[in-house]
């Protein structure tokens, strides 16, 4: 049986699309919520799968977020560990950041349905087996990272150079969302107070919540990806 621990960074940000695809093959599924005083670590022996979810914080926040220095430390011990580790918008940056590259503001705060490319150079790596050269995630991030040395990029858009890397054959980050759920959406709305910032590549919540079948393709495509992770993982 796998066993998957995920980090939760607030408390509308959950598993989504990943609790259901985990439950459905038996994956026992623990969790930290750094959001909760009594938060805990795993030891490294106690999970297969490590999944970062998103926030709002930026990865190098320590001093509003004293939690992020143990959680960027952790990251990288479950990665030097060999450990399949995947990590979702801030989760993603969390990787990099681990990894040693820069995170920072990105040109456009990016929240929305919007196209992204798959790099061809990169569709041989056993994780992006069967992905579509094109397809069209949510987005809803303002900061973006520099490629960490050694990790390949895989996707990308107009808005955001780094959408999503691999790193070796055990790592991917994505900084789009393919997890989330109507539930979702609607607490990230809340959780902003229900006021979007304008721009470029912001959309209103109406668009937001009313593209049912970009939200059903977006877990056709978890599935597709998660299955791949999980089919290298069990070489």
């Amino acid at each position: 049986m796998r066993r998957l621990h995920y980090f939760q960074h607030i408390k509308c940000e959950g598993l989504g699309f990943i609790q259901d695809w985990a439950s459905s093959r038996n994956y026992t599924i623990t969790k930290t919520t750094f959001f909760s005083d009594d938060y805990s670590f795993p030891s490294l022996d106690a999970f297969d799968w490590l999944v970062i979810m998103g926030g709002p914080m930026n990865v190098d926040e320590d001093s509003l977020y004293p939690w992020l220095i143990k959680e960027k430390q952790f990251i990288a011990s479950a990665i030097r560990s060999g450990k399949t580790v995947i990590g979702v918008c801030l989760g993603a940056q969390l990787i990099a950041r681990a990894l040693g590259a820069k995170v920072y503001r990105n040109k456009h705060m990016e929240i929305g349905w919007f196209p992204v490319e798959m790099i061809p150079e990169a569709m041989n790596h056993p994780f992006l087996a069967g992905l579509p050269s094109q397809y069209t995630p949510l987005h809803w991030h303002g900061d973006t990272f520099d490629l960490p040395e050694g990790a390949t990029r895989f996707v990308t858009n107009e808005a955001c150079r780094n959408q999503g890397f691999v790193y070796g054959n055990t790592v991917i980050g994505l900084q789009f969302h393919l997890e989330f759920t109507p539930d979702t959406i609607k607490g990230l709305i809340n959780h902003c107070g229900g006021s979007l910032p304008s721009g470029s590549y912001v959309q209103d919540q109406d668009t937001l919540l009313s593209s049912p079948s970009n939200l059903h393709k977006a877990h056709e495509l978890m599935s597709t990806l998660l299955g791949n992770i999980e089919k290298a993982s069990n070489k």
